[in-house]
């Protein structure tokens, strides 16, 4: 007697075929696959398509796309783009983006889709003052705040800069410090970062509460919790002090911490990824001084040019 054999498609080979009304419990399901599932059946409704429609659109088995929709299994993420594209629907908005969340958030987003960096930048600070996140602008521009990587000269030039301005100098690392009761590692190394993040916001806003003049130069990585640098860019007049990765390299090596040392070609790439992935966060400060093309006096002479002129005091 002869056996019929059957290949499923690949595309279906990534959840079990189980029906729909099988014997697991809500609570044995992952709650983000739960969650998943629900989405994709609104969506599915909101489209007013059947799941065979919708499963013939993907190149997936409707029994398949019953799996996803109850929870059950793990979807490739291979399905999940043939699914979106039949839904047609992003790939942020099956997985439960917030931008994706509600009409009004899907619709603000259309508005700015495809926008140039300016218009965004002209709909953020709107949005912001809007929303009276925009900061006082006669504090903010009497507060200045240097970022960049760690090793673009925040300390040296920012001290020098406050003394010149007459303004306490504020090294936000030793403020974050503080309030922990411990050092930066430490508090990454038995918090972890999203901790470490809390108190660097915590510690911001009580800088900005606490002075209303001040120079404050910001960890390297301020730039990487969206909440706390849009908090800067609203309070503080901000400089990014921008260096090539080898003045980088060798300014963290001269202050004694030869950890990037350690495997120089493997650390060099990495810096630079680095540097690479939050210059476009970096661009958005209003001033930008190059401290790698000058010597440090003549680096400190453009950066007080640049400030004063920006606080609209004599240069």
């Amino acid at each position: 007697m002869s056996s019929t054999v059957i290949n499923l498609p690949t595309t279906e080979r990534s959840l079990p075929e189980l029906p729909p009304g099988n014997s697991a419990s809500t609570e044995e399901k992952n709650p983000f696959l739960v969650s998943l599932g629900e989405r994709v059946r609104n969506l599915r409704a909101r489209r007013g398509l059947t799941r065979k429609a919708v499963a013939l659109a993907a190149d997936v088995s409707e029994r398949h796309l019953a799996n996803l929709e109850y929870g059950i299994g793990n979807a490739s993420i291979l399905v999940l783009l043939q699914v979106a594209g039949a839904l047609h629907c992003s790939l942020a908005e099956l997985t439960g983006d917030v931008t994706t969340s509600s009409p009004e958030w899907l619709l603000i987003r259309e508005l700015l889709e495809q926008r140039d960096e300016a218009t965004l930048r002209r709909a953020r600070v709107a949005i912001g003052e809007l929303l009276g996140t925009g900061g006082d602008n006669a504090a903010r521009s009497t507060r200045v705040a240097l970022v960049g990587l760690r090793g673009a000269g925040k300390s040296t030039l920012g001290q020098m800069l406050a003394d010149d301005l007459d303004v306490p100098f504020v090294e936000l690392s030793r403020e974050i410090e503080k309030f922990a009761g411990c050092s930066v590692d430490e508090i990454q190394g038995l918090y972890g970062m999203n901790a470490y993040r809390r108190y660097e916001r915590r510690a911001l806003e009580e800088a900005i509460q606490i002075y209303p003049e001040a120079v404050i130069a910001t960890p390297g990585g301020l730039v990487s919790d969206a909440a706390t640098f849009n908090l800067l860019l609203a309070h503080c007049t901000t400089v990014w002090l921008r260096a090539d990765a080898g003045d980088h390299m060798q300014r963290v090596a001269a202050q004694g911490d030869m950890r990037p040392m350690a495997a120089s070609r493997e650390a060099m790439e990495d810096l630079k990824r680095i540097l690479a992935g939050r210059a476009a966060f970096y661009s958005k400060a209003e001033i930008v001084v190059d401290t790698s093309a000058k010597p440090l006096e003549a680096t400190f002479v453009d950066l007080r040019a640049k400030v004063r002129e920006a606080l609209h005091l004599a240069p």
